[in-house]
């Protein structure tokens, strides 16, 4: 599995302008449903809530990957948010957070989202890559940097 099956140019933010977790949350819906507008915004900001509510998706080294399953979702919809000035996310390690890499998928797949959690983690783990991420222009140079490196992978 590639992200470049499942990630579009139109899904990536690179200004995300909330100061909080639940308002990064609801904003990387709006991102979500840019390429995704039949979508139920409420039921988007629920599945990652309730996900939320579990443990943190704040995986540490200023990441976040936000994920939820969702009913009636054909395929995995996928968005990328970044926060110059960084967020309480309640990461792991108390860094704050300016990478999310959001992930919706369908409620009967089973497996799919570990196989895309961990292509994005192997991708993020790289200093390098969260560096050149949060330091990219805009959108396109964030997408082409992901999408160059995985094909690397």
């Amino acid at each position: 599995m590639n992200i470049s099956e499942f990630l579009r140019l139109e899904a990536i933010e690179p200004r995300l302008g909330a100061s909080n977790k639940p308002g990064v949350l609801r904003e990387l819906v709006g991102v979500v449903l840019r390429v995704e507008p039949a979508l139920d915004p409420n039921q988007l900001v629920e599945a990652l809530d309730r996900r939320e509510s579990l443990q943190s998706t704040g995986i540490g080294n200023g990441v976040a990957i936000p994920h939820g399953k969702v009913d009636k979702l054909g395929s995995l919809v996928a968005c990328v948010g970044r926060s110059v000035e960084g967020v309480d996310f309640q990461s792991l390690d108390g860094i704050t957070t300016q990478l999310f890499f959001t992930l919706f998928i369908p409620s009967g797949e089973h497996g799919l989202h570990l196989k895309a959690l961990a292509r994005i983690s192997r991708l993020l783990k790289e200093e390098r890559i969260r560096g050149a991420l949060i330091g990219a222009r805009d959108a396109q140079e964030m997408y082409d940097l992901i999408i160059e490196e995985d094909r690397r992978l």
